[in-house]
């Protein structure tokens, strides 16, 4: 637990102290530094952090391969900072960039192509831009 003095310097500090969750992980939430829209969300390890800072170019901790990974290291779309913020806590990234090509693995701009609503049987999905901007299958080939 932190005390108050701790829990001040954390929010109104400038000392920079990011909270890693047990995982070792920081949540970092993506978006266009032109249109501010939200395209993708993803974690970061302290590695990736460190490594977006210095190169100026997201990198990020996938959770499912369980390695670091450069954003559009085999797409091509890479991910330029224009900013980077902590949120109150330190516990959160909020990353602009200047996209290049598509955010999202399925080759849409973003990973935000659908809408929640709700429906006769509880809640549906629709999509809200569905357009693809690659075709997957040709870009991430094993």
């Amino acid at each position: 637990m932190s005390t108050p003095s701790e829990l001040n310097d954390i929010e109104e500090g400038l000392a920079f102290r990011p909270k890693f969750d047990a995982a070792g992980l920081v949540t970092c939430v993506a978006t266009d530094a032109a249109t501010s829209e939200v395209l993708m969300v993803a974690h970061m390890n302290d590695e990736a952090l460190r490594k977006t800072i210095t190169s100026g170019e997201a990198w990020y901790y996938s959770r499912s391969r369980k390695s670091l990974w450069r954003k559009g290291e085999t797409s091509g779309h890479v991910q330029r900072v224009v900013e980077m913020r902590m949120d109150c806590d330190q516990d959160a990234i909020w990353i602009r960039v200047e996209q290049s090509g598509a955010a999202c693995h399925t080759g849409r701009q973003s990973c935000f192509y659908r809408r929640i609503e709700a429906g006769e049987g509880g809640a549906q999905l629709s999509f809200v831009d569905g357009k693809r901007l690659f075709d997957p299958k040709d870009v991430y080939r094993k």
